[in-house]
């Protein structure tokens, strides 16, 4: 059988307790200085009171004059009885020297001794004491009675220390009359605010929110997708590892605090994080990542933030532009294969028909076709990856029914590029380039892509594509590089990326791209990349662009 442990309880709950014990213990503790004070200050003032009394009632003459007579009760009793009445005291009593009374509120103590001390008063002093008499215990004093310079009799005026203690418990009962209002009002002012706690740390104690935060922070740690807190005014609240790695940001760089437009980042991504709306699996460009972007409204009624989420996708659209392409490869393999089908059928028939010679002369035409093609590229460029890429994208434009010819001035021999310019980034701004022109020339009267590349005298590369496309408009000349800029029908993944990429590219290896009006009236798309260092500075260390990727597809 198992025993429920009790739940600890949660963090509001231990302070409310605390601060409840803490006020109760403030109060009754005041309370308690209080009585004790107040009776202490009541004795005081019972004394002085009491001294007062005794010291005018021995100043008066109707008292020495009675003291003169042969019975000084029969005239002082009354007047010590009006005294007390009028006089807030307990006692009176007049006495002879020999402390035999002359008055008491109790008649039946007349001519009896005194109880207390006197010694003092007989010296000529006034004194006072707590002594307990016929009446208990009492604060007295007790004061000469002069006529001339004899003594001839004593006075005490008394209050009773229960009537003391009546009036200080009076005074208590007020004070914890007003003890416990204050009490009540610190009991419910802590719970409301106790209550605000707890809603804000959801009923947690203190172990759980030290659990929590441990927890927090790992996650942040761990995580390697990037994650980005901002407040309502689009400051960044936290940003993890991650988001630092994909975003560019300095490890030892405190962006905590700071608006996102502070961050330098590409102007298309900084809306993105600025947008009161969420946003979808976005695909942006940084310097050099290509990131998918999600962005999600904290809820509470007001605006209190958004918390990002960054998903780095350099690779994987890398992949994807590599897939296009095979997937291009393939399809004009397919056609290639069909047309060679077609033509070795042809030969089969005209063997059959006895026409060996024409058999012969068809065959050897076609290969001279293909192989001509074939030594038309790779005696123009002979690096054998983009070699590779032209003759794949020449059978590709050739099944959409464009032309791709290599220029007569295009001249890359093998081993001239240096291995900081890669042929796989080559590969993503010439693809690109020759993807967006062939779908620019396509449908059009004589559509033809015209391709040169060739090196400057050995200090940078030249990449040059032409087409008999509509061409740019000249308001577009910027825009067109922009990611999601297109004058295509956009697929559900979306177009536009083609162009950035080659854009980061070419920044990113301290090049330069442009776009002009071509001879037959297309767009002419221009990229010259450094291919040795310049100033100290490595090819491949260019400005920050709006991203870098790999691989084609997605064009303007």
């Amino acid at each position: 059988m198992r025993i429920a442990l009790p739940r600890p309880r949660s963090l509001a709950g231990q302070l409310f307790a605390m601060q409840a014990v803490l006020i109760a213990v403030l109060v009754v503790g005041y309370a308690l200085f209080s009585y004790f004070s107040d009776r202490g200050q009541a004795e005081e003032a019972a004394s002085h009171q009491a001294r007062a009394v005794a010291l005018s009632v021995a100043d008066s003459p109707s008292v020495r004059e009675s003291i003169r007579t042969s019975d000084p009760s029969a005239t002082l009793q009354p007047y010590a009885l009006a005294v007390v009445r009028d006089t807030d005291v307990d006692f009176v009593t007049i006495m002879n020297p020999q402390g035999i009374r002359w008055t008491h509120p109790d008649p039946d103590q007349l001519g009896l001794p005194f109880r207390g001390h006197t010694a003092p008063a007989l010296e000529g002093r006034t004194f006072t004491e707590t002594y307990t008499g016929t009446l208990g215990p009492s604060v007295r004093a007790v004061t000469p009675v002069r006529d001339g310079d004899r003594i001839v009799g004593l006075v005490s005026a008394g209050i009773r220390v229960d009537e003391i203690s009546q009036r200080a418990q009076a005074q208590l009962t007020a004070l914890l009359t007003v003890a416990t209002g204050a009490l009540g009002l610190g009991a419910i002012g802590t719970y409301v605010i106790n209550a605000r706690l707890r809603r804000h740390t959801h009923g947690m104690n203190a172990r759980e929110l030290s659990h929590m935060h441990d927890y927090h922070q790992a996650a942040l740690h761990a995580v390697r997708e990037g994650l980005l807190m901002l407040d309502g005014q689009y400051r960044v609240a936290l940003i993890n590892d991650g988001g630092r790695e994909l975003l560019g940001v300095a490890p030892e760089e405190d962006v905590v605090g700071r608006s996102v437009a502070e961050l330098s980042l590409p102007t298309p991504l900084t809306g993105a994080l600025l947008a009161s709306e969420p946003r979808v699996d976005e695909v942006h460009l940084t310097a050099d990542r290509v990131l998918v972007v999600n962005t999600s409204p904290v809820s509470g009624g007001e605006r209190r933030g958004s918390v990002v989420t960054l998903r780095d996708v350099t690779e994987l659209q890398s992949l994807m532009g590599e897939l296009d392409s095979e997937r291009g490869f393939t399809q004009a393999l397919r056609s290639q294969a069909h047309e060679a089908a077609n033509r070795l059928h042809t030969v089969v028939s005209l063997i059959e028909l006895d026409r060996a010679e024409e058999a012969v002369d068809f065959a050897t035409a076609e290969l001279e076709l293909a192989q001509a093609l074939t030594d038309q590229v790779v005696a123009a460029v002979g690096e054998p990856v983009l070699a590779a890429l032209l003759l794949g994208k020449t059978a590709q434009a050739h099944e959409r029914g464009v032309e791709l010819v290599v220029s007569p001035a295009s001249r890359l021999d093998d081993g001239l590029l240096p291995d900081s310019l890669p042929a796989r980034d080559l590969v993503t701004v010439l693809g690109n380039l020759i993807d967006n022109a062939v779908d620019a020339a396509q449908g059009g009267l004589s559509a033809r892509v015209t391709v040169t590349a060739l090196t400057d005298a050995g200090a940078e590369l030249i990449l040059r594509v032409s087409d008999t496309g509509p061409g740019v408009a000249p308001d577009h000349t910027e825009a067109v590089f922009q990611r999601g800029f297109t004058t295509k029908p956009s697929g559900p993944d979306g177009r536009g990326l083609g162009l950035a990429l080659v854009r980061q590219v070419v920044h990113r290896h301290g090049g330069t791209l442009s776009v002009t009006s071509a001879e037959e009236g297309g767009a002419c798309f221009e990229v010259l990349l450094p291919l040795r260092a310049a100033d100290g500075v490595t090819a491949g260390s260019g400005a920050d662009a709006e991203g870098v990727g790999s691989g084609t597809g997605g064009g303007a």
